[in-house]
């Protein structure tokens, strides 16, 4: 349904020209297996394998990764879409189908230009590799902006994208309970697409233009009644969990590799008032986006219960999917820790 080489080619021209191959200060493999060894220490989560190898790529490479990915979500989600019937369902098909390519090709080109780092996961295709990736000329860039050591930066991406993997490989049901809700929220979705949007479209600013103006709802719109907005509420709270963890964990391992720690916190928060990361793609296109404030929610969760109970507490959460804190937790962990009990869970067998 969605004309993908369109998208691909729409994404290859917002994210601008090709920039030269560029070189990430540091060892990425030896910073991988460090921010490893630390996650795990620090989390008690053990990966079942070995993690994928860092990679340093550039936008391009970024987006095409991306739009592989965002294929297998959208395909199954689209082929229903337009008219079921009639002798112009072919035609609206397909114009139909070129305004996706042109929205999510734009999107993920605008995308590609912030992205810092990104650990890749295909919920719906258990099948599909998971990659580290490093956006090097981004990575770069953004150490110039905010004045910050460009080697630290590296660091400190790869310590918050290196925890997203121990966290999904270490803890065995993660993956399928998010595939679970994710496509449980997909079965009860249609799709609303402007048709009239492709004959408007002259330039790459009429491109991004018209990407922006879907960065509010998404493409994918909910037609939910008060059950699917639970379960769009369940999904956002187990992202923010997730999100959240990271962060306090990128501040716990932090302190004893990135000797401007806080220099580094201040920047980047100010950057994530409109933030990236590996979330961001699926977020705008379905229209999940969590904003700013509700990635603090997760990690302020997080720092509260350690603060209170201790780190093997917090890492309750992550004993199965009805220890995960609900919204209303995350905002009153004192709630969370009643319902759940303040006493460590058993060890889990070897």
């Amino acid at each position: 349904m969605i004309d993908w080489s369109l998208a691909r080619r729409v994404s290859r021209m917002v994210s601008g020209p090709i920039a030269p191959s560029v070189r990430l200060p540091g060892d990425l493999d030896a910073l991988a297996r460090d921010a490893e060894e630390r996650v795990v220490a620090y989390t008690g989560l053990t990966p079942s394998g070995p993690l994928p190898p860092p990679e340093a790529v550039d936008r391009s490479q970024w987006a095409d990764a991306n739009l592989d990915s965002m294929r297998k979500l959208m395909d199954p989600v689209t082929q229903d879409m337009g008219p079921k019937s009639g002798p112009l369902r072919g035609p609206l098909r397909s114009v139909a189908g070129a305004v996706l390519a042109v929205e999510i090709g734009g999107l993920t080109g605008l995308l590609s230009q912030r992205v810092l780092g990104q650990y890749e996961l295909v919920l719906l295709d258990a099948e599909s590799p998971t990659r580290l990736l490093f956006l090097a000329p981004n990575l770069l860039e953004a150490a110039g902006k905010l004045d910050v050591d460009a080697e630290q930066l590296v660091t400190w991406v790869g310590v918050h994208e290196v925890t997203h993997a121990v966290q999904f490989s270490g803890v065995p049901w993660l993956r399928p309970h998010l595939a679970g809700l994710l496509r449980e929220l997909l079965d009860g979705m249609d799709v609303d697409v402007d048709l009239s949007a492709l004959s408007k479209l002259r330039s790459r600013e009429d491109i991004e233009a018209l990407v922006r103006s879907i960065r509010e709802d998404g493409l994918v719109v909910a037609l939910a009644g008060p059950e699917r907005r639970d379960l769009l509420e369940r999904l956002q709270a187990t992202m923010a969990v997730i999100e959240g963890h990271a962060e306090h964990v990128m501040d716990a391992v932090g302190v004893d590799v990135l000797p401007d720690l806080d220099k580094l916190r201040a920047a980047l928060d100010r950057r994530r008032a409109n933030r990236s990361g590996p979330w961001k793609v699926l977020e705008k296109l379905l229209g999940l986006e969590l904003k700013l404030r509700q990635y603090q929610v997760g990690k302020q969760f997080c720092d509260a219960v350690v603060e209170r109970e201790g780190v093997a507490v917090l890492h309750r959460v992550f004993a199965s999917p009805e220890m995960l804190p609900s919204w209303a937790e995350l905002e009153d962990p004192d709630a969370w820790l009643a319902r759940t009990g303040r006493e460590l869970p058993p060890a889990a067998p070897a």
